[in-house]
C-alpha cells in the first residue's frame, strides 16, 4: 500500500512539514530508512539519525526542534511514538480488511457464519461449525465439526481447530496452531505395551486469548482444556489435556504444562519453563525462564531453578554454587591441616 504524506498527517492529525505530496510504501528503523520508507524519531539518543536518515517521512514530536537541514519529510505530533503505534494499528487493520470466501475452499452446508467473515482459499470448514460476525480465516486452516467461533477473530494461515472447540471474542490464532488433538493418554499392560486412551474431551479458549505459532492445545480426557479470558500464549507451547490457565496469564515460548494441572490468574510464566502434571500453581506467581515445577505453588510465589526454588534462596544458592570449587579447595585444606595437627 502507497500512503502521502498529507493521507497519513490525516491519519495522526499531524502537520506536514516538508513535501506534502511525497509517497511511503514500507516502514523502517530511522537509521536504516530508504527512500519510500516511513519512520520515526522518539528517543533522544537517535536524535543524530534524522540527518543523515534516507526515510521519505519521519514522524516526531512537535517540540523536536531541528539544528540542521534534512532531507526527510516531518510530519509533526503530539507523541511520535504513539502515533507512530497507531499507524501500525491502521496499517494492520487496512491489511486485515479482507471479506468473502475464496475458492478453492470447503463449506459445509450446515456452516453459520455472520457478516464480514474472510475465509481464505483451501480452508476447510465442517459440519455444524458456527461462526460470528467479523472473523477472519487465512489459507488453508482446517475447522472439524462442530466448533464455534466468536466475533472479531483473526484465525491465521495453517492452523488447525479440531472438533467441539469453542473460541469466545477478539482471539488471535497464529499460524500453526494445533487446537483440539488428542492429549498424550496411554495406559500400559503387564508386558509394558501401551493402549491409548479415548480422548473426547474438547478445548474451550475464552474471550482475547492470542496463542502463538505453532503453540500446541490438546483437547481433554473428560470434560474441557480451559485457556481463561485475556490469557497469552507465546510461540511453541504445549498444552496438556484437562489444563486450565487462568485470567491473564502470560506464558512466554516452549514452555510445557502436563495433563491436569492448573494455573492462577495474572501469573507470568518465562521461556521453557517445565510444570509436571496434576499440580496447582497459585494467582500472581511469576516463574523465571527454565524453571522445572514438580510441586504446588502458593499465590504470589516468584520461583526458580530446577527442582524449583523461591527465587531469592535461589540467588543466594547460586553465589555458593559459582564458588563451589573454591569452597571445596578450602575444605580439603582445613582437612589436612586437622589432620597435620594431630
Amino acid at each position: 500500500m502507497i500512503f502521502t504524506a498529507t493521507q497519513i498527517a490525516g491519519i495522526l492529525n499531524g502537520e506536514i512539514e516538508g513535501d506534502e505530496t511525497v509517497e511511503v510504501s514500507k516502514l523502517a528503523k530511522i537509521e536504516e530508512g530508504e527512500q519510500g520508507s516511513l519512520t520515526f524519531l522518539s528517543n533522544p539518543k537517535y536524535t543524530p539519525y534524522i540527518y543523515s536518515t534516507q526515510a521519505s517521512i519521519t514522524i516526531v514530536n512537535k517540540t523536536f526542534e531541528l539544528e540542521s537541514a534534512i532531507k526527510t519529510t516531518l510530519i509533526r505530533v503530539d507523541d511520535a511514538y504513539k502515533a507512530f503505534s497507531q499507524l501500525l494499528d491502521y496499517y494492520n487493520m487496512v491489511e486485515m480488511n479482507k471479506t468473502g470466501i475464496e475458492q478453492p475452499s470447503f463449506v459445509s452446508e450446515t456452516v453459520v457464519y455472520g457478516d464480514n467473515i474472510y475465509l481464505g482459499a483451501f480452508s476447510y470448514l465442517g459440519d455444524n461449525v458456527v461462526i460470528g460476525g467479523n472473523v477472519k480465516i487465512f489459507p488453508n486452516v482446517y475447522i472439524g465439526d462442530n466448533v464455534t467461533i466468536g466475533n472479531n477473530v483473526v484465525v491465521f494461515a495453517g492452523a488447525k481447530i479440531y472438533s467441539e472447540t469453542i473460541i469466545g471474542d477478539n482471539c488471535v490464532i497464529h499460524s500453526g496452531v494445533i487446537v483440539g488433538a488428542d492429549g498424550f493418554g496411554f495406559t500400559p499392560n503387564e508386558q509394558g505395551e501401551y493402549s491409548k486412551v479415548p480422548q473426547t474431551g474438547n478445548v474451550i479458549i475464552e474471550d482475547n486469548v492470542d496463542v502463538g505459532a505453532g503453540t500446541t492445545i490438546d483437547r481433554a480426557t473428560l470434560g474441557s482444556t480451559i485457556i481463561r479470558s485475556g490469557v497469552k500464549l507465546d510461540n511453541q507451547i504445549q498444552i496438556a489435556h484437562n489444563v486450565e490457565i487462568g485470567e491473564h496469564t502470560a506464558i512466554a515460548a516452549q514452555t510445557g504444562i502436563a495433563g491436569s494441572t492448573k494455573i492462577g490468574k495474572y501469573c507470568l510464566i518465562g521461556g521453557q519453563v517445565g510444570i509436571a502434571g496434576h499440580l496447582v500453581i497459585g494467582n500472581k506467581v511469576k516463574i523465571q525462564a527454565q524453571s522445572g515445577i514438580g510441586r504446588n505453588i502458593k499465590d504470589g510465589e516468584a520461583i526458580q531453578g530446577s527442582p524449583a526454588l523461591g527465587y531469592s534462596d535461589y540467588n543466594k544458592s547460586y553465589v555458593h554454587f559459582k564458588n563451589l570449587p573454591k569452597i571445596v579447595d578450602k575444605v580439603y585444606k582445613l582437612e589436612k591441616k586437622i589432620k597435620d595437627n594431630e
